[in-house]
């Protein structure tokens, strides 16, 4: 089982979206792109985006939102869908918003879909947490 944030767990989540197939977003999800960094990744700084409701590897140029975050709030907030850790870790400076904060309107009041949220729990299963 691979490491979160490593180069095999990013190889595993990359697998593991493109078995997952079309995630049925709402709009606002499928639309929605946005520049995730971490800041105490045990392997240094990663970059990653969410876009089209999946997690990948580098930031995107087409993100107009850049969040900041440790990688635990990073795994509650984007993968467990823990939205009263994402309220808390906001209000308390764990999560850096650049940019432009509207995104941050539409991944709160947006629902990811069923399969969504089966993808991001299957990622969890294949994840070691350090």
């Amino acid at each position: 089982m691979p490491v979160f944030l490593t180069e095999e767990w990013f190889a595993q989540v990359e697998t593991l979206a493109a078995q997952a197939g079309d995630l049925n977003l709402s709009p606002a999800l499928q639309s929605l792109v946005i520049n995730l960094i971490v800041s105490d990744s045990e392997t240094g700084v990663k970059e990653l985006s969410l876009a089209a409701g999946k997690l990948h590897k580098g930031l995107s140029e087409q993100a107009r939102t850049t969040l900041t975050m440790n990688a635990q709030t990073l795994r509650k907030v984007f993968l467990e869908f823990d939205m009263t850790a994402a309220m808390q870790a906001f209000m308390t400076g764990k999560i850096k918003v650049q940019g432009d904060m509207s995104q941050l309107m539409a991944l709160q009041t947006a629902k990811p879909s069923p399969a969504q949220k089966e993808l991001f729990h299957h990622i969890l299963e294949h994840t070691q947490v350090v």
